[in-house]
C-alpha cells in the first residue's frame, strides 16, 4: 500500500489526508524522501536550488498575547520592550540593501498602544527610500490584531497596507492550524479560521503570501496533515501561496522547555510529506535555521527547492535557542556541495542572479549530495 501511494505522489496525483498520514506514521524516510526529491524534480526541473538575501527586522518585542512557545515576546510594562523607530528600521534597511538584499521581513508582537500611522508611515517611507527591496511583512494574525485594535475591516487594513508599500505576506502565527492544538500554545492569538480568513482577501486585495506549520510541540501526527489539508484547500481556491515553509519547534527559554526538540529525522519526513501532499504550492523552503545547514542540506534531498534567506538578522528564532547562522558564501557552498547550483531570488521566485561557475552536466553529481 506504501509503495503504491508514493508512486502516485511522486507522480503528481493527489493523495488523501488518510493516505498523508499513513505516510508520515509508518513509510520509511529513505522512501518517503525520494518520492518527494522525484516530485520536486518534476515540478521544478534542472539543477538550481533559489535562495534570497534578507533581513527579519521585529519592529517591537511588546506583546500581550503571550504565547506558550515563544521566548521573545515582553510584556508592554517590562524593562526589554522595545518599539523600533522608522529611524531604527531605516538604518536596517540601509545595511541590507549595502549588503545586496532585496527582501525585508517586518513582523512583530501584538503591542496595542502602537498608533496605525506608525505601521504605514513605516512602510512609505521603506518604499519612498529603498523601492528595490521587497517588504515582506506582517504576519495573519497581526492583521487580525491590526483590525480589531483600530476597528478597520480586514480588507481595508491590507489595502491600506499594500497602498503603503506592503509586498507580500509572511505566513508565520499559523504554528499548527488545528484548534485544538491552538488553544493550548497559543489561546490568545488568532483561531485557525481567521488565519485562513486573513490569506483569503489578502488574495482578493491581490497580495501574495508564504505559508508556515511549526511542528514538534504539542500536536499529533494527524494535526499535522490537518494543517497541510488545509494550507492545500485555501490554495486550491485561491492560488495566495508562492511558497511553503515547515519548521521545527525550539523549547529553550519557552514555557515548554520540558520537551524534546524535534530531530532530524522527524523534520524531513514532515518535509518530504509536505511535498507530497502540497501538490498546488509551487515551492518548499528549507529551514537550517532551526536543523542547521547539514539537515538543511539533507531537505534539498527531501522535496525543497529553495534554502531560504541568509537571514541577516532574526530574533524569534535565536531567543528559543537556534544559533545557527550562514553567510551568502557558506550558503553557496552548501548548495553546490549538495550537487545543485545556486540561484539568488527574490520574494516572487525571479531569478536574480546565477551562481554558475561549477555547472552540472549530464552525468555529474547534480542531484547528489556531498556533505
Amino acid at each position: 500500500m506504501i509503495p503504491g501511494i508514493l508512486e502516485r505522489a511522486a507522480g503528481g496525483e493527489r493523495i488523501s489526508p488518510e493516505e498523508g498520514l499513513l505516510l508520515l506514521e509508518r513509510a520509511d524516510l529513505f522512501s518517503l524522501a525520494a518520492a518527494a526529491h522525484r516530485r520536486r524534480m518534476a515540478l521544478h526541473p534542472g539543477p538550481l536550488v533559489t535562495f534570497v538575501v534578507d533581513r527579519n527586522v521585529n519592529y517591537t518585542n511588546g506583546c500581550i498575547v503571550g504565547c506558550v512557545f515563544c521566548a521573545f515576546y515582553r510584556s508592554l510594562r517590562s524593562r526589554e520592550t522595545y518599539v523600533l523607530s522608522r529611524e531604527e528600521v531605516l538604518a536596517k534597511v540601509e545595511e541590507l540593501v549595502v549588503q545586496g538584499g532585496t527582501q525585508l521581513l517586518l513582523q512583530g508582537g501584538h503591542h496595542p498602544e502602537i498608533p496605525w500611522d506608525y505601521y504605514l508611515d513605516l512602510l512609505s517611507a521603506i518604499r519612498r527610500r529603498f523601492p528595490s527591496v521587497d517588504i515582506h511583512a506582517f504576519s495573519p494574525p497581526e492583521i487580525q490584531f491590526f483590525s480589531r485594535t483600530f476597528g478597520l475591516p480586514l480588507r481595508r487594513v491590507l489595502e491600506e497596507l499594500r497602498e503603503a508599500g506592503l509586498s507580500s505576506l509572511p505566513g508565520g502565527g499559523a504554528e499548527i492550524l488545528v484548534d485544538s492544538v491552538r488553544r493550548r500554545v497559543s489561546p490568545k492569538k488568532a483561531s485557525a479560521d481567521e488565519w485562513e480568513e486573513v490569506m483569503r482577501v489578502a488574495a482578493e486585495v491581490g497580495l501574495r503570501a508564504t505559508a508556515t506549520m511549526m511542528f514538534g510541540h504539542l500536536e499529533s501526527l494527524r494535526d499535522r496533515v490537518e494543517h497541510l489539508e488545509r494550507v492545500r484547500r485555501i490554495q486550491e481556491d485561491t492560488g495566495v501561496f508562492r511558497a511553503f515553509i515547515p519548521w521545527s519547534f525550539q523549547p529553550k527559554n519557552t514555557r515548554l522547555s520540558h520537551l524534546p526538540s524535534a530531530g532530524g529525522c522527524d523534520y524531513l519526513r514532515t518535509v518530504a510529506l509536505s511535498r507530497l501532499y502540497l501538490d498546488n504550492v509551487p515551492h518548499l523552503q528549507a529551514s537550517w535555521v532551526t536543523q542547521g545547514p547539514k539537515v538543511g542540506q539533507l531537505a534539498l534531498l527531501s522535496g525543497c527547492d529553495d534554502f531560504g534567506g541568509t537571514l541577516l538578522e532574526e530574533n524569534v528564532v535565536r531567543e528559543a535557542g537556534a544559533e545557527f547562522r550562514l553567510d551568502r558564501e557558506e550558503m553557496l557552498r552548501l548548495i553546490r556541495r549538495a550537487g545543485f547550483i545556486p540561484a539568488q531570488r527574490d520574494t516572487a521566485y525571479r531569478i536574480i542572479r546565477i551562481f554558475g561557475e561549477e555547472i552540472p552536466t549530464a552525468g555529474s553529481r547534480a542531484g547528489r549530495t556531498e556533505i
